[in-house]
């Protein structure tokens, strides 16, 4: 139980709004983006500055509360909140700052991707990162960040200059290249484990325009849509970001009501140039293809795409999700990935396979954190309802068809695509030959581990 007057000491000195379980925003403020996961924390620091930021590291420092960092609170395990503890949350520091001669980014940790994309869209610019609007650009940063420019420009954190952070001990420092190198290597994929981060610096490149958006074929066709998938991605230009996905087709407009709610397979494009161009790069693909039942490409803004998919994925909705590195999408894996997709329980669930390869294998693996740098997919399961009543049936759906793939597949995932269930072996499986030195790191700047509410590394003994 924490002490009323330390609490009442510390709405003194923080500027920005404190929220305890008595107050009438309470459950608007704790609300999290999966409706799964229900955690009722003892007080929320709603920070506006750097200022807040160290006054809360210290709050709870001082009253021993675990802490839990909210950025776009867009978590899939939740792990932006903790029952009975402290959530110091990022959301409302959401300046951006756009520097055109250099063309880089300053982008506060509450801001989403959608927030990112336009202010520098404004300027003919993007960052790589996600893929959907309402994403945390803090959170994806920190666990990697992967979207439709990937191919070409790396993950986000290859596209990170350097980042300010609070420390455990209340510090203020600065991370890049130079300053503090230890401290910017591992927060390239190594999660919130190091500190808070109050500001990212992107590396921005030009963009305004793309060809892009989803063409569906239905399941019967999926084994043929994802073999080649599977054997051409890696020879088409890397302006050319293209995931494949097992999705049912949504029974809303401008989807063919004929099709609607039928299970489908789909490869979602996003091409760094003019139309026709784009339509001459992906026509022997689709020349090895029968005929889609939908093609919903075009010529769009960069922002168009990036929130193409945000109305089908609001939030509140129940997410259970698994996530794996591919080294080789074989055969019978794809089988298996049909079989289980054929099954999933709601229209929502889905199965996505974003490529690693292109400017992600020019970076060697011990240069980040991140470390699967000779992976060739990111996989994710998401079996996702809007019905609480269904989570039950999510979560089995979820962990049946995972333990079916998973041995075709790399011993860790991408942390941002793991749910709070995994245990260590998967983490150090994750980092591989970087785990030893992350817990090194983690000592030195989180010797006691106060920021262990997230898919933790615990300091070197």
């Amino acid at each position: 139980m924490v002490d009323t007057q330390k609490i009442a000491a510390f709405r003194t000195a923080f500027r920005g709004h404190v929220v305890e379980p008595n107050d009438k925003s309470y459950d608007e403020v704790r609300a999290l983006y999966n409706g799964m996961i229900d955690k009722k924390p003892r007080v929320i620091a709603r920070c506006v500055d750097v200022a807040d930021v160290m006054t809360a590291v210290a709050f709870g420092r001082e009253t021993g509360l675990p802490i839990a960092i909210r950025g776009g609170g867009h978590n899939g395990p939740g792990l932006s909140s903790v029952d009975n503890g402290l959530m110091i949350d990022l959301s409302c520091m959401k300046g951006i700052h756009v520097d055109q001669k250099t063309s880089t980014v300053r982008v506060e940790p509450g801001c989403t991707q959608g927030d990112v994309d336009h202010a520098s869209h404004a300027f003919g610019l993007a960052v790589p990162a996600g893929i959907v609007s309402t994403t945390g650009i803090a959170g994806l940063t920190l666990g990697g960040g992967t979207g439709y420019l990937t191919r070409q420009y790396g993950l986000t954190i290859d596209n990170l200059i350097e980042a300010d952070v609070v420390l455990a001990d209340g510090r203020f420092v600065t991370a890049n290249e130079k300053e503090n190198a230890d401290l910017f290597w591992a927060l390239r994929g190594g999660g919130g484990n190091f500190g808070v981060v109050t500001s990212f610096v992107y590396r921005a490149h030009p963009m305004k325009n793309l060809y892009g958006g989803p063409i569906f074929w239905e399941m019967k066709d999926a084994g043929k849509v994802m073999r080649v998938y599977r054997d051409m991605i890696g020879k088409l230009p890397t302006k050319m970001g293209a995931f494949v996905g097992l999705k049912t087709m949504p029974a809303v407009a401008p989807f063919p009501e004929e099709h609607w709610n039928k299970k489908v397979v789909a490869i979602i494009f996003g091409y760094d140039g003019p139309q026709a161009e784009g339509e001459a790069v992906l026509e022997p693909l689709l020349d090895a293809l029968p005929k889609p039942i939908m093609n919903g490409t075009g010529y769009m803004p960069y922002t168009t795409l990036q929130t193409l998919f945000d109305p089908l994925m609001p939030k509140g909705m129940q997410w259970y999700w698994k996530g794996d590195f591919v080294k080789e999408l074989t055969d019978e894996a794809i089988d298996t990935h049909i079989k289980f997709a054929s099954q999933s329980p709601s229209p929502q669930c889905l199965t996505h396979l974003y490529p690693i390869d292109g400017a992600v294998h020019k970076v060697k693996s011990g240069d980040t954190a991140w470390a699967t740098r000779d992976a060739r997919f990111n996989m994710v399961i998401a079996a996702i309802d809007s019905s609480p009543s269904k989570a039950k049936e999510l979560k089995t759906w979820g962990r049946a068809y995972w333990e079916a793939v998973h041995p075709f597949n790399m011993g860790g995932a991408y942390v941002n695509f793991m749910m709070d269930d995994e245990n260590d072996g998967r983490i150090e499986a994750t980092y591989g030959p970087n785990y030893k030195r992350l817990t090194e790191v983690k000592k030195k700047y989180d010797p006691k581990n106060l920021f262990r509410v997230n898919q933790n590394i615990r300091p070197a003994l």
